[in-house]
């Protein structure tokens, strides 16, 4: 997603002067469009996180709209007392933009991923988290951001592109709602890819649903969705606590929505104390689409 990314804000960029570019030291081989197209207003911080914050709370308090960009454990992590109290209390225009959230960053280890980071910022005041499943959602997305003028995260991965027919519910994407499914599978991000590779092993009816933005409510799609099935599969490339399953539950709970059985597939860590690539961490939290494809399977059997 960096391509559609960079693209994404070149175009911004050229249409908006107040939009201002920080990097923390990152982005060879991807952002040298911006680099040449947006001159003065594209900064390079350094190894400086913390401090590339703050520039963005000056800039943002003096009417600028700013991005901030590194891989995610380090824009989210390292500066989350400088966005809390600089940008959060302010309701500044300061947009952090994470690349490869979750096991994104495979064989670099537990320091390059991020496996909490949505719960770590959609837990602050007037901050908001936007979550692509799919290559051409960025685009999107940073326009809402951007319309939005608030302190908002970009959660970025590798997607495909969104399926025909999928459409927008207010915080979520409705990608497939077949008349007679009996599960309802909520994904995060590009797990909905692996959400549709599963399907492709599985003949079985099921509506998908990607969540969009944390903190989220469901709208009136969503609950009559959710209340046509029986059942709820959470699949997401984050931990459980604060993610897209503990939230989900809260708000199903609060509308009066009780599934009959309501199953989390999240990140389990680093249950062998081993580093491998995405897909091999996916494996192991049972996010791939073979064990995913099982657990669609194991609903229905119970259903039959």
């Amino acid at each position: 997603m960096r391509k559609e990314f960079s693209q994404a804000v070149e175009k911004l960029a050229q249409q908006d002067d107040s939009i201002v570019f920080i990097t923390g030291d990152l982005g060879y081989n991807a952002l040298e469009n911006l680099q040449q197209k947006l001159g003065k207003r594209f900064i390079n911080a350094g190894v400086a996180e913390q401090n590339m914050v703050g520039v963005a709370a000056g800039f943002a308090h003096k009417g600028y709209q700013v991005i901030c960009y590194s891989i995610a454990p380090f824009v989210v992590y390292r500066c989350l007392e400088q966005f809390r109290n600089d940008v959060g209390f302010h309701k500044l225009p300061v947009y952090l933009v994470g690349n490869g959230g979750g096991y994104g960053y495979g064989i670099m280890g537990s320091t390059h991923h991020a496996l909490e980071d949505l719960a770590c910022l959609s837990s602050l005041q007037n901050v908001k988290a936007w979550v692509p499943s799919f290559a051409d959602e960025v685009a999107p997305f940073l326009a809402e951001i951007t319309e939005r003028k608030g302190p908002a995260y970009l959660r970025l991965g590798a997607g495909k592109q969104t399926p025909d027919g999928a459409r927008r519910a207010g915080d979520f994407n409705i990608l497939l709602q077949p008349g007679n499914a009996t599960l309802t599978v909520f994904a995060l991000g590009p797990i909905a890819n692996n959400v549709l590779e599963a399907l492709k092993k599985v003949d079985v009816p099921v509506n998908l649903v990607t969540a969009v933005t944390f903190p989220f409510r469901l709208n009136a799609d969503i609950r009559a969705l959710v209340s046509q099935t029986p059942d709820v599969l959470v699949a997401e490339e984050h931990v459980s606590t604060g993610g897209l399953a503990q939230q989900l539950s809260v708000q199903l709970l609060e509308n009066g929505l009780t599934p009959g059985r309501f199953r989390s597939l999240r990140a389990e860590g680093y249950p062998n104390g081993l580093y491998g690539s995405q897909a091999y961490h996916q494996r192991l939290s049972g996010l791939d689409a073979d064990h995913i494809a099982g657990q669609i399977m194991s609903f229905v059997s119970q259903n039959a």
